[in-house]
């Protein structure tokens, strides 16, 4: 079941991927009869290349309107991680709508919470970034994300590079997640209550 925090207003603007978890929210927005604007920030790497053209053509096969921003600034000393994510909000920041919606979900909580605590302070996802950037996802775990577009025949565009675990969130997604989910099989709710506390 998917799950929100808030309440979502009759115009948004959602960052689209092309990946499952946008998608899947995407059409969810969409049966709301709500109005529902795509904005797609290209990495410049092989998939997002791809991945552009895959939004383009679902956008206009559903006649939505498509902003698509690309990466303009230099790396420096940061992770590429960092950079990426700084030039994405940037753009984001930049579309101009009064409630951008990112796709993030619980499972992302559950990795943030994880990679937080290893540094010694826990953090979970904020609901808002900035004045017009929000996660009202946060409580959907990935698994009904992925029921979800099995019962409705969702298209998406897949990201080889989420399996590279030389990105940090990847190793922690694919091989510390498994190791933890041994010591608390129920993490997830752990941290669906701390939203719940937090943001509800």
């Amino acid at each position: 079941m998917i799950r929100i925090i808030g309440k979502i207003p009759s115009t948004v603007t959602v960052a689209c991927s092309g990946g499952i978890d946008s998608m899947v929210f995407i059409h969810f927005l969409m049966q709301g009869r709500r109005k529902v604007n795509l904005a797609y920030f290209n990495h410049d790497t092989q998939h997002s290349h791809k991945a552009e053209k895959f939004v383009e053509k679902f956008a206009s096969d559903n006649s939505l309107s498509l902003f698509i921003g690309r990466v303009h600034g230099r790396k420096g000393k940061r992770s590429l991680e960092e950079f990426w994510r700084d030039e994405r909000y940037d753009f984001l920041q930049r579309v101009g709508s009064n409630y951008t919606i990112t796709c993030h979900h619980l499972d992302d909580c559950v990795e943030t919470w994880l990679m937080s605590s290893f540094h010694g302070q826990s953090k979970l996802i904020p609901f808002q970034r900035n004045q017009n950037i929000f996660r009202p996802f946060l409580m959907t775990s990935k698994k009904a994300i992925i029921d979800y577009a099995d019962r409705k025949e969702i298209l998406w565009a897949e990201d080889p590079s989420n399996q590279k675990t030389n990105f940090m969130r990847n190793h922690v997604r694919h091989n510390v997640m498994p190791q933890v989910l041994k010591v608390n099989p129920g993490i997830r709710n752990t941290i669906r209550k701390k939203l719940i506390e937090t943001y509800l």
